[in-house]
C-alpha cells in the first residue's frame, strides 16, 4: 500500500493557499511480501512528475527496504535528520496492566465523543488545534466512511464555554487487539492545562473496554521537538520504532 502526495495547491482554513512543490510517499509492505518494495518504488517514481523533489519515509528497522531505496537512488535526507528535523517515532504502551491512571479534568470540562457532539464540533476541534488547516466537513466525511472509524472512539474534551478544547481519534484493529491515537490535538487557548493527558488516559480506558490490549501513538522524534514525546512518555508510552526520511539524489530524477 502506498500513498503518494504530489505537487499541488492547498487552500487553508484562514483563506491562504500553500503550494506544495515536491512529492512524498508513505507506504506499507506486508512482511511476507517484502520483495514488493521495488514495485512500490517504481510506481512512485512513475507517478511523481519529472524534475520534482521526491521524498519517502521508511522504517529504520527495515534494512531490506533501505537497501532497495538506495538502489533506486534514495538516501537519508540530512535536512530532516537534524535536531529539529521532521522524522517521526512510533511509541507503544501495554493496556493489560492494572495501573492505568484515572483521568482528571479541570472543573467544568467534560469528555465527549464525536457521536455525541456531532460532526461540526469534531471538525472545529481539529481545525482549531491545527490551524491553519485544510481540514473541512468534507474531509471528515471521508474519515467517517473508512471501515476502521468509530465515532464512539473519537474523543473530545469540551470546555465550560462549549469550545471543543482537545480531540483525538482512536483507530481500533480488532484482529490484533491494538489501537492507535491519530491525531492528537489541543486548541492553542487551552494548552498546558492537562487536557491532552486526561484525554489520552480516558481514551486508553475506552480502547481497552473495546478489546484493545496494546496502544500506539506517533510523534516527532528529533531532540528539538520534545513536547508531544514528553506527553506520551508521561502516560506510559515508550519508543517502538522510528522512521528514516529519504530523498532522491537529484541526479537520479
Amino acid at each position: 500500500m502506498g500513498w503518494a502526495q504530489l505537487p499541488r495547491r492547498v487552500r487553508l482554513g484562514d483563506g491562504s493557499v500553500r503550494d506544495v512543490t515536491g512529492a512524498c510517499l508513505a507506504y506499507q509492505v506486508h512482511p511476507e511480501h517484502v520483495a514488493l518494495i521495488d514495485e512500490v518504488i517504481g510506481w512512485y517514481d512513475g507517478a511523481a512528475p519529472a524534475g520534482v523533489e521526491r521524498t519517502a519515509t521508511a522504517s529504520a528497522a527495515d534494512g531490506f527496504a533501505l537497501e532497495r531505496w538506495a538502489a533506486h537512488g534514495y538516501g537519508p535526507d540530512p535536512a530532516s535528520l537534524g535536531d529539529t528535523g521532521s522524522w517521526t517515532q512510533l511509541n507503544e504502551r501495554d493496556l493489560t496492566d492494572t495501573d492505568l491512571e484515572s483521568p482528571v479534568l479541570p472543573a467544568g470540562f467534560r469528555f465527549r465523543t464525536a457521536d455525541e457532539a456531532g460532526a461540526e464540533a469534531a471538525v472545529r476541534a481539529h481545525v482549531d488545534a491545527w490551524a491553519p488547516s485544510s481540514y473541512t466537513a468534507e474531509s471528515y466525511e471521508g474519515v467517517r466512511r473508512t471501515a476502521a472509524y468509530r465515532g464512539d472512539l473519537h474523543v473530545l474534551v469540551e470546555a465550560p464555554d462549549g469550545t471543543m478544547a482537545c480531540s483525538t481519534v482512536m483507530w481500533l484493529d480488532e484482529v490484533n487487539r491494538t489501537a492507535e491515537f491519530e491525531p492528537v490535538g489541543t486548541h492553542p487557548g487551552y494548552r498546558r492545562r492537562g487536557l491532552a493527558r486526561a484525554m489520552l488516559l480516558h481514551g486508553m480506558r475506552l480502547a481497552r473496554a473495546a478489546g484493545a490490549t496494546h496502544m500506539t501513538v506517533a510523534c516527532l522524534g528529533a531532540p528539538g521537538h520534545p513536547q508531544a514525546r514528553g506527553l506520551y512518555y508521561g502516560v506510559g508510552f515508550r519508543e517502538l520504532s522510528r522512521d528514516v526520511p529519504l530523498i532522491k539524489d537529484p541526479a537520479r530524477i
